[in-house]
């Protein structure tokens, strides 16, 4: 996990109080549906959540020199072929915390525009 991901988790936890990270205004888990249809239109996002996937993906791919079995990783995906999956043991933990980190700077240094995000009323 990035330094900014835990300072994102940090800010988070002192926001609100339980075991969810980003919960809706009821306390329950956000769902994708309200993520991708509701909260993103509503802050001005021309994006879905699965295309933050995929953007990462790409970048990992093109620019980050990470191995395949580290991003897949990343991206919590699971090997289909049985064989392979017996045999792959490892969680690539440091492989995946230096890609995330990468992964953080290479956004930082965009120039993005943080977006906050309207609580529902």
């Amino acid at each position: 996990m990035s330094i900014r991901a835990l300072a994102v988790l940090g800010e988070a936890r002192r926001l609100h109080k339980g075991d969810l990270v980003f919960p809706n205004a009821k306390g329950t888990a956000l769902s994708d549906y309200h993520l991708g249809a509701r909260l993103l239109p509503k802050a001005g996002v021309k994006a879905t959540a699965h295309g933050f996937r995929s953007s990462f993906r790409d970048w990992a791919g093109e620019l980050s020199g990470a191995t395949h079995q580290a991003m897949e990783q990343a991206l919590a995906h699971t090997i289909s072929n049985q064989a392979e999956a017996a045999y792959a043991r490892s969680d690539l933990l440091e492989q995946r915390r230096e890609l995330m980190q990468a992964w953080a700077h290479y956004l930082g240094d965009q120039g993005g525009k943080v977006v906050k995000l309207a609580a529902r009323r």
